[in-house]
C-alpha cells in the first residue's frame, strides 16, 4: 500500500511523540522537527512508497541524533516487559477459551496496541484487551485459516513490535500445540522505531518455540521489503505452505507483493482511516485477511 494523504500528519505525529519518549528537551524536539519535515516525503513531495519505507530516513537521522545504533531499546524493552507481565493472564485466557486457537489468534492481534497501552499508565491492559475480545475477527476467514493452517508444513511469521512479540509467541505455542509445523519466526535486521530484532526475539524467548532469523534488510524499515531481502528469506517466502504477516508494517510493504507466495494472511488492527476503507472496519477492528492459492 503506498502512501496516502492520511499517512503524512501521521508520521509526524508519531515522530513527536517517540522524540518526547527518547528526550524532555523542547529545543531538541523543535530542531529534529526542522529536520524532518525538510524531507520530501513529508512535505508531500513524494509518492511512490509505502510509509515504512518513508520512516526509513526519519530512523537514519534518529540513530544519527541519539548517537545509538538502537535509539529505541529502552522503549523495546518496556514494551517487552509489560507484555511479559500478562503472559501468564495471556496463556490462561487461551487455555480456558472453548476454541483456543480462535482466541490465541485473537489476542495475536491485539497485541498490535501493546505500544499505545504500555505509555498510558491509566489504562489496565488485561481489562482493554478483556472487553476489545468481545469483537473477534469473523468467522468465515479465520475457518479458511485454520484449514490452511492444519496443512501446513512450514509457516513463516514475520514479526512486528515489541510487546507484540509476546502475543505473537503464544499464538505459536498454541499452533504447535495444535499442528506439527515447523515454524521460522523473521524479526528486522537493523532497528526500526519500536519493531523487533533478533534481540528482543531472544530477549523473549521466542527461540524456544521457533527459529529465528532476521529478514536480511539494508535499511531501518519498518516493515518486509521483498526485493531488499535476503536470498534466505525470499525463498522461504516463496515456498513456505503459510505466511502469517503481523502489523502494518508488514501488510503496507507486502500488498503489493501477495504474488510472490502462494499463501499468505495478514494479522492486524485498522488502526487508521485507509486501512478501514480498505479491509471495510471500523477504526481498530481487528483483522484476518487471507490471500491464498486458488
Amino acid at each position: 500500500m503506498l502512501l496516502k494523504p492520511d499517512c503524512i500528519p501521521c508520521i509526524v505525529k508519531m515522530i513527536i511523540s517517540y522524540i518526547r519518549k527518547l528526550s524532555g528537551d523542547e529545543k531538541d524536539c523543535r530542531e529534529l522537527m526542522t529536520r524532518f519535515l525538510r524531507l520530501p516525503v513529508l512535505r508531500g513531495e513524494r509518492w511512490d512508497m509505502t510509509s515504512p519505507e518513508a520512516i526509513e530516513p526519519v530512523m537514519d537521522m534518529m540513530r544519527e541524533t541519539f548517537g545509538a545504533d538502537d535509539p529505541f531499546q529502552d522503549i523495546k524493552e518496556e514494551e517487552n516487559a509489560r507484555a511479559l507481565e500478562l503472559y501468564p493472564w495471556l496463556q490462561q485466557s487461551v487455555r480456558e477459551s472453548q476454541d483456543p486457537l480462535f482466541a490465541a489468534v485473537n489476542l495475536a492481534i491485539l497485541g498490535n496496541r501493546v505500544d499505545i497501552m504500555v505509555f498510558d499508565r491509566s489504562m489496565d491492559m488485561k481489562e482493554v484487551l478483556a472487553k476489545e475480545l468481545r469483537n473477534p475477527i469473523s468467522a468465515k476467514p479465520f475457518e479458511i485459516f485454520r484449514e490452511k493452517l492444519a496443512k501446513a508444513g512450514h509457516l513463516l511469521y514475520l514479526g512486528d513490535n515489541s510487546g507484540e512479540i509476546v502475543f505473537d509467541r503464544l499464538l505459536i505455542e498454541t499452533i504447535t500445540d495444535l499442528y506439527e509445523p515447523q515454524i521460522t519466526f523473521v524479526a528486522r535486521n537493523l532497528p526500526a522505531l519500536n519493531d523487533v530484532t533478533l534481540r528482543e526475539a531472544r530477549r523473549v524467548e521466542m527461540d524456544r518455540v521457533a527459529r529465528v532469523m532476521s529478514n536480511g534488510m539494508d535499511g531501518c524499515v519498518c516493515g518486509t521489503v521483498l526485493s531488499r531481502c535476503s536470498p534466505e528469506l525470499r525463498e522461504l517466502f516463496g515456498s513456505s505452505e503459510l505466511v502469517i504477516s503481523k502489523g502494518g508494517g508488514n501488510f503496507e510493504t507486502l500488498e503489493n507483493e501477495t504474488h510472490q507466495c502462494r499463501n499468505i494472511t495478514f494479522l492486524l488492527l485498522a488502526k487508521c482511516v485507509p486501512y478501514c476503507n480498505y479491509f471495510k472496519t471500523g477504526m481498530f477492528e481487528p483483522v484476518l485477511m487471507n490471500f491464498y492459492e486458488t
